[in-house]
């Protein structure tokens, strides 16, 4: 099974790049973030006549995960219990799909495409906000695990935070700004306390992410902030992982590229 992970910056605008991504790649699951629209304007039928079976959570025109799969979808899940809350009147925001496929053998695998919040500035009420969401999400991860030791299940996303300093092509450009602070840090490091594995640093050395602005990508001035936080049964299954760097390259791309594990 090959999992792919994208955040497609809105999927109306690239979605025939996705399309052509997808038959290319031989992707099995996708899970894509900042999809940027409401359900019912999700371009479904593209992904239908290529093959997938999809799930959508968009709440408007910010946000929003969605999930397309070339094996049955045997259960969704929009949101997971605690999600914090944002905004006036606060919402629970479309950043957290989960779904669960299964394949000819009746083996099932569950995938949660996460956009976590960006947080914005330290001293923004958005920085909170996303430290509250992580930790809540890690709560309810830990369960899962508790539940059922032996789950396949793969958190996968745009985790907005570059664990490492050699995730950012320069620290000193990172100097009291969020993604690199010691809380998110130690936020997406806690996952591994509880037994998740990262399946993809051990295996490919790349960035995910470079911004549109002052020539980010030719200079490759970019970030690690996309990642896949694998169950330990399923982290025992993976076998390759990939990052499709030139997904950044060409009209029309999106500022993040696919991140791909193949897994048994």
């Amino acid at each position: 099974m090959r999992i792919t992970t994208w955040n497609v910056n809105s999927i109306r605008t690239r979605v025939d790049r996705v399309i052509a991504f997808l038959e290319r790649s031989g992707t099995d699951v996708l899970a894509m973030q900042e999809i940027k629209c409401k359900p019912e304007q999700f371009p479904a039928q593209a992904f239908e006549e290529a093959g997938y079976h999809v799930a959508v959570h968009g709440l408007n025109q910010w946000n929003g995960v969605a999930v397309a799969s070339r094996l049955p979808i045997v259960e969704v899940r929009q949101e997971f219990p605690a999600q914090p809350t944002w905004g006036d009147p606060a919402v629970v925001e479309a950043r957290a799909l989960g779904v669960t496929v299964e394949d000819e053998a009746g083996q099932r695998t569950t995938v949660w495409s996460l956009y976590v919040p960006n947080g914005r500035e330290l001293d923004n009420p958005h920085y909170p906000y996303k430290l509250e969401w992580l930790a809540a999400l890690r709560a309810e991860a830990k369960m899962w695990l508790e539940a059922d030791p032996n789950a396949r299940i793969a958190l996968v996303g745009d985790w907005n935070i570059a664990p490492f300093d050699h995730d950012v092509w320069d620290m000193a450009a990172f100097e009291g700004a969020t993604h690199v602070s010691e809380a998110e840090r130690a936020a997406f490091f806690a996952f591994a306390e509880d037994g998740w594995a990262e399946v993809t640093r051990e295996r490919v050395d790349n960035y995910t992410y470079w911004d549109y602005q002052k020539l980010r990508f030719p200079k490759n001035e970019g970030m690690r902030i996309d990642f896949i936080y694998a169950s330990p049964a399923l982290a025992e299954a993976v076998r390759s992982a990939e990052i499709d760097r030139n997904e950044r390259k060409g009209k029309g791309a999106s500022d993040h590229v696919p991140v791909i594990v193949d897994v048994d």
